[in-house]
């Protein structure tokens, strides 16, 4: 096994470790050959096959971000100023997917505070609107500018002013692209400002547009500093070079994939980045996971979590911080990735794409975004009490089981249920854990912990994801990706629903057709699921960590 580091312009570290030091070699070298480090940094929509060039031709403006969105720093800063002599300093982002989990990342790691919404769960989404709303200014996010989510809580948050006697004008701050639904309803509306972003960027590269630039630094995050950081990587990421790091660690995802190392596990320790995984979650799965191929992330609670510590030889290791020396992976197949958070995000967006050329797919589309989003609207459209509501399979204590009745055969208890999904993976699967809850709030915040648990448990490799924020990350890999996953949803009663005003469904029915919609979507392609419904919270989801142990 081999190990070799690297330190390029940027204050960017990278070590890799891995089982064939020549292939590594001979796959940089055929990169650098290729000049596809150069080729990216020019905007080449080739490098991606004939089939992709089409989509590639206009996604591939993130590689000059760090340069092309400086215009951005005045009309931000100006902004924030004039809230803040109106005492207006609450940020709340109203975003999904890749126009929130950028933001989120960026401000946290600053140590700034930002409110990122990015739920339907009615009583998050009610403990946000009641938080300050007399100094709050919510910033909508979208780059179709159809994002159901995001309309439903500028809906919530509209009316929530209007009946504090503040007007709605002037406290909703609209970022989407040029010429989309939002853009026209934001011109019409007369929101505060409208900010449009560069269209030939996708979403999940967006980190350095508008969508992560004008939240981050209303929140009063160093905007100019992210940008100088990425700058500073951009020259070393750009040269046809051996050393060059985003080549590097694509060879490195992209020949581990190909040897059935499919999921990379990301564990911090101590980048001093918070969330990094989060965002590089969405930037990996909905990059690479279709054609039944990919790499799936597994964001894990540290280098001795489940997961990481156990790893098998389905996984490439990657610490985001110090090298783990006490782990050695499995598979051979590791990284040690360190470096302030601009360099990082444009070093892992070279590495993704670079992945993607050498694994054969096209990483700048989401043919299997749309399906979950289209099986939900159809679930709203039925009016309540027209269509036959789903039957549990069982019912244990505060717990209801939806899933397939085969799958579920004889069960009748939850523990139950989770071993019979769990007896369905395949070997060198994943568990996929979707927890359509509050995720700020104080008894369904704690679900989170079921992911170490249930990884503990099984000895798959498990995932772990809010609803309905994941189906605009990971959800892409679920139906695209390798096709191994087994999937446990988590959804719950909600005691104080929210009206979505002007629409006919509230918060809660939306929460649960999305649930619904997705697990039918999973189910459709062959993917077993089980739903997990609490009838009670707490009671509930006290039961399930019982029952799980």
């Amino acid at each position: 096994m081999g190990q070799n580091t690297v330190t390029v312009p940027g204050d960017l570290s990278l070590t890799l470790v891995y089982p064939d030091e020549q292939s590594l070699a001979d796959t940089v070298q055929t990169l650098v050959d290729d000049q596809v480090a150069s080729k990216i940094a020019a905007k080449d929509a080739t490098l991606w096959g004939p089939d992709a060039e089409s989509e590639s031709s206009i996604r591939l403006s993130w590689v000059s971000l760090a340069e092309s969105s400086r215009p951005l720093l005045a009309p931000i800063a100006a902004l924030k100023a004039e809230l803040a002599a109106e005492g207006v300093d609450h940020v709340v982002l109203a975003g999904m997917g890749g126009s929130s989990l950028a933001p989120e990342v960026i401000a946290n790691t600053a140590g700034v505070p930002l409110v990122t919404l990015d739920t339907t769960d009615a009583e998050q989404v009610r403990a946000a609107i009641s938080t300050d709303l007399a100094r709050t200014v919510l910033v909508v996010s979208s780059k179709s500018g159809g994002t159901v989510e995001t309309d439903s809580h500028r809906r919530a948050y509209e009316k929530a002013f209007t009946e504090a006697g503040i007007d709605p004008k002037s406290r909703i701050v609209v970022v989407t692209d040029p010429g989309s639904p939002l853009s026209k309803l934001a011109e019409e509306a007369g929101y505060r400002k409208v900010f449009l972003a560069d269209p030939h960027v996708g979403g999940r590269y967006s980190a350095l547009t508008a969508f992560g630039l004008v939240p981050s630094g209303l929140a009063g995050v160093d905007i100019e500093g992210l940008l100088d950081e990425a700058a500073a990587a951009a020259e070393g990421l750009s040269v046809d070079s051996a050393d060059n790091a985003g080549v590097r660690l694509g060879a490195l995802i992209g020949l581990a994939q190909l040897a059935s190392a499919e999921k990379i596990v990301l564990a911090d320790n101590g980048s001093g980045i918070v969330g990094f995984g989060d965002w590089a979650e969405q930037l990996i799965a909905e990059s690479t996971g279709k054609l039944g191929k990919g790499v799936l992330p597994v964001v894990v609670e540290g280098v001795t979590a489940p997961g990481f510590a156990d790893a098998k030889a389905d996984a490439v290791l990657v610490t985001l911080g110090a090298q783990d020396t006490d782990h050695r992976p499995a598979s051979g197949y590791g990284a040690a990735v360190s470096g302030p958070l601009g360099a990082q995000m444009l070093l892992w967006e070279y590495a993704t794409v670079v992945a993607s050329r050498l694994i054969g797919i096209n990483p700048f589309d989401q043919p299997d975004v749309e399906t979950a989003k289209i099986a939900t609207r159809a679930l709203l459209d039925t009016p309540p009490g027209s269509g036959e509501a789903p039957t549990p399979v069982a019912t244990d204590g505060a717990v209801e089981i939806y899933g397939d009745a085969a799958l579920l055969a004889g069960v009748t208890t939850v523990s139950g249920a989770v071993d019979a999904l769990l007896a369905a993976a395949p070997e060198a699967g994943y568990l996929s854990i979707q927890a359509y809850l509050d995720r700020l709030g104080e008894s369904d915040s704690g679900a989170g912990e079921l992911r170490s648990t249930l990884a503990a448990r099984s000895g798959l490799q498990t995932t772990f994801g809010w609803g309905p924020r994941f189906l605009h990350s990971t959800g892409q890999y679920h139906k695209g990706g390798h096709p191994n996953g087994v999937f446990l949803q988590l959804s719950g009663a909600t005691v104080d629903d929210l009206d979505v005003p002007d629409r006919p469904y509230t918060f809660a029915t939306l929460q649960l057709a999305q649930a619904q919609g997705d697990g039918s979507v999973l189910a459709g392609h062959g993917r077993p699921v089980v739903r997990l419904h609490l009838t009670d919270r707490v009671a509930g989801l006290t039961q399930l960590k019982a029952a799980l142990g």
